[in-house]
């Protein structure tokens, strides 16, 4: 079991479960760099010492069996599995060939040594740098937030509104310093894959060919190098188009707007002030309030505790909630709540007017959203070119009106196919593929035919554009199987809908029926006489101008989505 995904969102909530997370992630990366220190001792140890080789040979491969990957996630694929088996092939390797090597290995210091220590100063250490101003940042803003509340509403307007702009610069700088250490601590993650294993990949490989290995023992190994080299290369594939959705995710949530957004999700949670009286006058205890508006439950979490008194979690079920006005009460962003449980009315106090409302509004009612229509564009015009039109392709299935209408149809098996994906038995994927394929609507499912069909166009070209079908599921299995809602757990589950568009596109003929050309012919012009011919007749005109061959020859090592 992996760790859970750490949102961007629960930066803005900042609770104690989104800092418990965070505390899991941050062991798991002095871990990491633990075991890169180690790692890198001992692949000195292998370069400088020649009386003491097979010692250290046989110390690195005791460090290599013994350290396991944690993945993101709850399932893996047949990539992040082979890679987290690597380490232990690499050691079995290495025990096995341990009496034959008898040469100091040259080079080796540029293939491993040098790249860790790169991945443990650009990426290990710019995180431990984001985790020191995260930490500067939080102190600096819960310090002013306990400040601006104790202001009085008697002082002159121009003093709280230069107290507001002082707060609203402080949490803004929590904000981004939080987001931005979210977004670090997820790259480490996903680059130790292959920023970790193909350094050491490299080392062994210098130390089968450099030394006095049989012939035998290296044929062995190639086959699994190979493997392990594609798996590799489809989860940098995976990664680079994961990381590019986040990075367009993560420019949003840095969005003033984002933060009301946030806020607007049911439940509402965040810090409160709750005014408690007392026989000899009154205190303001600081809750962590949730908001559940079925069933109107206020959870309320102390989180200052005294020492001589232990408080448990508050439930309260809201009858009514009114603001308090500023004339009345000796503090701002006040409101008065209802509830069964008491006699009397309870006072909260948010942390800013805005924060007051946000509340008011999950208490009170909603807000509708109008989605807007793509326009219309002259596919046969002149002045596009191959790339363009793909482009436009890919935009249109993404965010067009066929979205809307035909892939959100596709959403009812997306999660049955995350499971088909993670399983390893290729008859079953084909078998349960082929069933789900079927109880899509008819319309629906034609169109997905036509497009698979242009896919595997594509990829019959692959010599000459590169685009195989792991390689095309890396580009448009976002695009035809997209979640419903973009967040960063949405994103790791990328890599299963790429894997089952990729067997979409090379096992086509299997899962879709064995029906006659003149069958698709009639319903095909069937389907033109209905509502969805303006669609198809769309997404046929912009299939009919992508020529399968324009796709030019990119370099190995960094095929992405940049390059449809």
């Amino acid at each position: 079991m992996g760790h859970p995904p750490l949102e961007f969102s629960d930066c803005y909530l900042d609770s104690p479960d989104f800092r418990e997370t965070l505390k899991c992630y941050e062991l798991e990366l002095e871990r990491t760099s633990k075991f890169l220190k180690e790692l890198i001792k001992d692949g000195n140890s292998v370069i400088t010492a020649i009386r003491g080789y097979s010692l250290a040979v046989q110390k690195l491969s005791q460090t290599l069996s013994v350290f396991q990957f944690d993945f993101i996630g709850d399932s893996l694929t047949d990539d992040e599995i082979n890679i987290a088996q690597s380490f232990q092939e690499f050691a079995g390797l290495l025990q096995e060939a341990e009496h034959d090597r008898m040469m100091l290995v040259q080079n080796a210091s540029d293939l491993l040594i040098k790249p860790l220590e790169k991945f443990r100063k650009e990426q290990i250490g710019v995180t431990k740098e984001k985790k020191k101003k995260f930490e500067k940042e939080s102190e600096k803003y819960h310090s002013q937030v306990d400040k601006h509340l104790n202001l009085s509403a008697k002082k002159k307007e121009s003093q709280l509104q230069e107290a507001d702009e002082l707060l609203d610069r402080e949490r803004v700088n929590f904000y981004e310093s939080s987001v931005e250490y979210v977004y670090q601590i997820h790259q480490v993650q996903d680059r130790k894959k292959f920023d970790v294993v193909e350094p050491v990949l490299a080392f062994l490989h210098s130390i089968l060919t450099l030394n006095n290995l049989t012939v035998e023992m290296t044929q062995d190994f190639m086959p699994y190098k190979q493997e392990l080299q594609l798996s590799l290369q489809n989860t940098r594939n995976h990664y680079e188009s994961t990381r590019e959705e986040m990075e367009e995710l993560m420019k949003r949530m840095k969005h003033p707007s984002q933060i009301c957004k946030m806020h607007s999700f049911l439940p509402m949670e965040g810090y409160l002030y709750c005014q408690e009286k007392w026989a000899l006058g009154v205190s303001w205890v600081k809750y962590y309030c949730k908001y559940h508006k079925e069933g109107r439950q206020l959870v309320m979490v102390p989180c200052e505790q005294k020492p001589t008194t232990k408080q448990g979690t508050m439930q309260l079920t809201l009858k009514s909630c009114i603001r308090r006005k500023t004339e009345s009460i000796d503090k701002r962003f006040c409101f008065d709540v209802e509830t069964s449980e008491r006699n009397t009315p309870v006072t909260f106090q948010a942390l800013s007017e805005r924060d007051r409302k946000l509340w008011m509004e999950a208490m009170d009612g909603k807000e509708p959203v109008n989605p807007t229509n793509p326009g219309d564009v002259d596919l046969h015009s002149n002045d596009w070119d191959d790339k363009t039109i793909t482009s436009a392709l890919k935009f249109y299935l993404r965010y067009g009106c066929l979205y809307r209408s035909f892939f959100k149809s596709l959403h009812y098996v997306i999660l049955c196919c995350l499971c088909i994906a993670e399983s390893d038995n290729l008859d079953f994927r084909l078998s349960e593929i082929h069933s789900l394929s079927y109880k899509l609507p008819e319309k629906n499912r034609e169109m997905l035919e036509m497009l698979i069909k242009h896919l595997v166009n594509v990829c019959s070209h692959s010599e000459d554009n590169r685009m195989t079908p792991s390689n095309m599921a890396v580009i448009f299995g976002p695009t035809l199987m997209r979640a419903k809602e973009e967040t960063v757990a949405a994103m790791l589950d990328i890599k299963f809908q790429n894997i089952v568009v990729e067997i979409l596109i090379e096992h086509s003929k299997k899962v879709r029926s064995q029906r006659t050309q003149l069958c698709l012919d009639q319903k095909f012009r069937k389907l033109q006489n209905c509502i969805w011919a303006p669609i198809i007749q769309y997404c046929n005109g912009i299939l009919s101008l992508v020529p399968p061959s324009y796709f030019p020859p990119p370099p190995l090592e960094t095929i992405s989505c940049k390059h449809l």
